[in-house]
This record gives structure tokens, sequence and C-alpha cells, in this order.
């Protein structure tokens, strides 16, 4: 059996940009030869799969999973180019089977899976992108929760943090836990807190409305800098954004006074959200 060297699988894979494990294995039972390992992959549907990809994958599902009671979650993207995909059952099983792999182990699906993707492409026939994925792991007293809304277009992964083991049972501190899920999901935060807004976005806000106040007094600029960039922090930050089922309160407060009834103190320790396309 001749050897196969990091040179042919470069080459094979240059030619058909197929992932380098299924490129040396083609070319080991090719015996080397590059024109039968192509059409070995073309056989296999890979290489056909691969020149796909230049296609835009725009529509899928997000899909996610808690487990442990509350101490493992996972949310994952996965694209595809049409509607009719992400309604197929294939493609929502692959999705699926994703989850579940995340719940096992660590680190980006995309790279992990690749070949199965290259699969899946070519047994449906349209461009899969696994386009992100996060794993939250509890950090600490508290729970991790998950919401998916919107026909699956929109998901949710949050932590949320408390001092007492008995409060993660309590049915108040789920409910509060659930409506900070659902607000994320429609209120859309970019941030936890202004804290993490990083310094050059808030050097062009402030750039910005400074030339809009251009000609007041020097004073006076400083107050409308200021007062525009705590509704910016209202608007992008979800600590500070008013909470969607009771405008009076921003979720900040909401936290608070459900700590207060609970005797804890709860807060946000991580969200992400997720929104195909976006």
């Amino acid at each position: 059996m001749s050897t196969i060297t990091a040179s042919q699988v470069k080459e094979l894979r240059e030619a058909t940009n197929v992932g380098m494990m299924e490129c040396k294995k083609a070319l080991t039972e090719s015996g080397g030869d590059l024109g039968a390992a192509i059409k070995l992959l073309r056989e296999r549907g890979m290489a056909i799969a691969d020149k796909k990809a230049s296609r835009v994958a725009n529509e899928g599902l997000i899909a996610s999973d808690v487990v442990d009671g509350g101490k493992i979650g996972v949310i994952v993207e996965v694209n595809c180019e049409t509607d009719f995909v992400a309604r197929n059952e294939s493609f929502q099983e692959f999705v699926a089977d994703l989850v579940q792999k995340g719940l096992e182990i660590q680190g980006s699906l995309a790279e992990l899976y690749r070949s199965d993707l290259t699969a899946k492409i070519a047994e449906i026939g349209e461009n899969l992108v696994i386009r992100r994925n996060d794993r939250f792991d509890l950090q600490g007293t508290g729970t991790v929760a998950s919401y998916i809304h919107l026909g699956e277009k929109v998901g949710v992964l949050l932590e949320v943090g408390c001092g007492k083991e008995e409060t993660v049972a309590a049915d108040a501190f789920k409910e509060v836990v659930k409506d900070i899920t659902l607000h994320i999901a429609a209120c859309s935060p970019e941030y936890q807190s202004r804290d993490d807004v990083p310094e050059d976005t808030l050097a062009s806000e402030r750039e910005i409305f400074a030339k809009q106040a251009e000609g007041k007094p020097e004073n006076i600029i400083e107050k409308i800098v200021k007062g525009k960039l705590d509704k910016f922090f209202e608007q992008r930050c979800l600590l500070e954004q008013p909470f969607v089922k009771d405008g009076d309160l921003s979720i900040t407060q909401l936290l608070a006074g459900k700590g207060k009834e609970l005797g804890d103190d709860l807060s946000v320790r991580r969200f992400v959200r997720y929104q195909i396309g976006a």
C-alpha cells in the first residue's frame, strides 16, 4: 500500500474543498491516484456537496436543550437555503442531534462535525452551515434556561444566579428566569450592562450626540450627551431595558424585586440571543 503524503491530501482538498480526513481516506482507497480519489468523492456526493457551499444559506433552525436540572444548556443555529428544507424532517433531526452532541462535548460543532455536515448536504441537496453554537455550564448556584421563539427562528440561552440552593426550586425564581428569556427574545439586547459596551462604540456615540448638539453652551452639550447615552444604554443593555411585561420596571429592578420576595440576591450571569440570519 502506497504512503499518502500531506501534499497529496492538500492537493485533493484544494481540488474538491472536501475535509482533510475524507481526502486522505479517498486517496488511501484509490492508491494515491488523484483522479480516482476525486471520482470517489464525487460518487459519494462530497465534492458535489462542497460546490454548493458558495450558495447563500439564510434560512434554518435554532434549537436548544437544558439538562441536569438546569446545570448545562446548549443552543445551536444551523442554516439552509430555503424554508422548505428548514421544515424537512431529516434536517430537523440533524439539528436536534447536533444539540445532543453539544451537551456531550465542548467546542465548535462546525469544526467537530464537518464531515457529518458534508454528508447531510449531499443528502438534502442544499448548502447547509452550522453557523454557531454556545454551551453554558452553570457557574455557582442558579440555573441555565433556554427559550425558542418565532418558528424556531429566534433562540435564547440564559444563566441566572442566586445565593441559596432553595431559591432554585422556588416558583417565583423559575417564573422570573422564564420572563427574562422571553424579554431577551422580544427586546434583543446587545449587551448585558453598560460596562460591556466597547469603549470605541461609546466614543463614536458621544461624538455623534455632541455633533447633534453643536452650537449650544458646553455645559448644555454635556448634559445632552449624557442624556442620550443613558437612552442608548436603556435601549441596548439588558439590565437597563424596561421589562417587556411591565415598562415601569427595568430588568435590574425586576431582579431586585423578585430577590426581595425570595430573600435572595438574583443576577444575570450571561446570555446569548440567536436570530436566523442576524
